[in-house]
């Protein structure tokens, strides 16, 4: 099953986060932080301006993005969780 997201917001999938301190000490799952960096999975069409024009988003699939610790709303399926944003709630792009 394909997720499409409809207008200005964009589908996301959250990085792994580390499982191994720097000092070398594992951490379990309920310790770890959630990371603030994902890959875009799909984009909406654009944003609708008041004269009903479409604006095309900036981003594009397969990006690795930044985005802040509570942005976007969680969403599982068939076994993924992914993250539904708006575009404006990434902070920056990864090269």
């Amino acid at each position: 099953m394909q997720i499409k997201p409809l207008f200005d917001r964009i589908v996301v999938t959250r990085s792994e986060g580390e499982s191994v301190s720097p000092g070398g000490i594992l951490l379990p799952d309920a310790s770890q932080e959630k990371r603030q960096e994902g890959t875009v999975v799909s984009v909406g069409t654009g944003r609708a301006t008041e004269d009903g024009v479409i604006v095309p988003l900036e981003l594009k699939g397969g990006e690795r993005v930044l985005f802040g610790k509570y942005a976007g709303s969680e969403v599982k399926l068939d076994g993924t969780t992914y993250l539904v944003m708006r575009e404006d709630e990434i902070l920056a792009v990864l090269d």
